[in-house]
């Protein structure tokens, strides 16, 4: 009797152990989307059936963009949630989050924060004008507003309109936006932080001490004197040497940390339960010295439960790399893998196999780019639910 028992155990936990190694598989909706999620039910009841079809667990479902709200809100421009309702008469949001919620499917609220995107007329802008924006060195924002000037013969802008994070301003609102989303749709089983970072440019600068040979950004007049207030130092007419740039690096991350915190313990107050990720670049030194998005410490702090790796790329190879030296040790069961399934979708197999290795590997969970490349693909539909349930 002791045998059998002794064997049923171990069966169970066998199985459940190789269970538990299975990666989550959830995938972006951007506000984009063809299938356009939030215009009618009919849609969510659509895309509930692809979900339980491709055994997708986590949605991150975008409703914040460019400054522009996708749900009802009273802090910024909603024009698209007016026009719908006046349709509809019905908040699709909150029926899509009923049924995600009766058929077990989380919703993360996913929130673009810093990029208002090419959005010259964007609220806060209004409210308190472009000085609010992040600059580079040369006073140029991320997007040529008069047009290119000669650095762009060398420089590779973002071509979008940055906030500064170093701009208790930028900060302020930016947490409203995300405490209004939660108050309002408490059906949100998360909140998604992306573009929670300073600017990219290329080729980019890794860290300050280069900054004389390339573009980097958090010179508005708002995070220059906050960081001469604290430190003492002009950002501008300070000493090149290296404590002084170290200075500048780690007080351009703690800005974006904070912004992190700020709305980890805003939201959290609003629901306990909620989940924070953010969405972060494949590349631990540009996290660090380019983005400055900090993610190990908002993970070690637990202001951040998991974070994304936007691992977007038809070379498996970099895919495979770039994967490997983002699982660190300590933090592995916390990274979420982003695949850019929309650069594959003339090369199912590959996808495929790209799937299959990060089964291999066993991160925690698996996010697809994005939705429209899931939603009439039954081959993939069939694939994600053979080897992911």
């Amino acid at each position: 009797m002791f045998v059998i028992s002794f064997f049923f155990f171990s069966a169970f936990f066998s199985l459940d152990a190789k269970a538990s190694s299975t990666p989550r598989i959830g995938v972006w909706i951007t506000v984009f989307s063809p299938e356009a999620i939030l215009n009618e039910t009919q849609n969510v009841d659509r895309f509930i059936e692809i979900c339980k079809k491709s055994g997708i667990a986590d949605v991150y479902l975008q409703i914040y963009r460019a400054n522009k709200a996708y749900y009802n809100s009273g802090i910024t421009d909603n024009t698209f949630f007016d026009r719908i309702f006046a349709s509809t008469r019905q908040d699709i949001l909150k029926y899509l989050l009923e049924e995600a919620n009766k058929n077990g499917i989380k919703i993360h609220a996913w929130i673009n924060l810093l990029s208002l995107a090419q959005n010259k007329d964007a609220s806060i802008l209004k409210k308190y004008g472009s000085g609010v924006l992040s600059i580079d060195q040369y006073g140029r924002p991320a997007m040529p507003i008069n047009g290119k000037d000669e650095l762009d013969e060398y420089y590779i802008r973002e071509n979008q309109l940055f906030l500064e994070p170093g701009d208790k301003r930028v900060r302020k609102y930016l947490t409203s936006i995300a405490a209004e989303i939660i108050k309002k749709y408490p059906g949100f089983s998360g909140l998604h932080l992306d573009y929670i970072r300073y600017p990219n440019v290329v080729p980019f600068v890794p860290g300050a001490r280069f900054t004389s040979h390339g573009i980097s950004y958090g010179y508005s007049d708002a995070n220059t004197e906050a960081f001469e207030k604290s430190t003492g130092l002009n950002v501008k007419k300070m000493e090149h040497s290296r404590e002084n740039f170290l200075k500048w690096d780690e007080w351009r991350r703690e800005q974006v940390s904070t912004l992190v915190r700020d709305i980890s313990k805003k939201t959290r107050k609003i629901k306990p339960t909620l989940e924070i990720s953010c969405a972060i670049a494949p590349s631990v030194d540009r996290t660090y010295l380019t983005t400055f998005q900090d993610w190990t410490k908002w993970l070690k702090d637990k202001t951040a439960n998991h974070v994304v790796i936007m691992n977007y790329t038809d070379d498996s190879r970099l895919m495979e790399l770039q994967t490997n030296s983002m699982l660190l040790p300590d933090f592995s069961k916390k990274v979420h893998i982003g695949l850019g399934a929309y650069l594959l979708k003339n090369d199912p197999k590959e996808l495929e196999n790209q799937l299959k290795y990060l089964k291999k590997v066993s991160p925690v969970g698996i996010v697809l780019f994005s939705y429209d490349d899931i939603a009439n693909n039954t081959r993939l539909q069939k694939f994600l639910k053979n080897n992911f349930t």
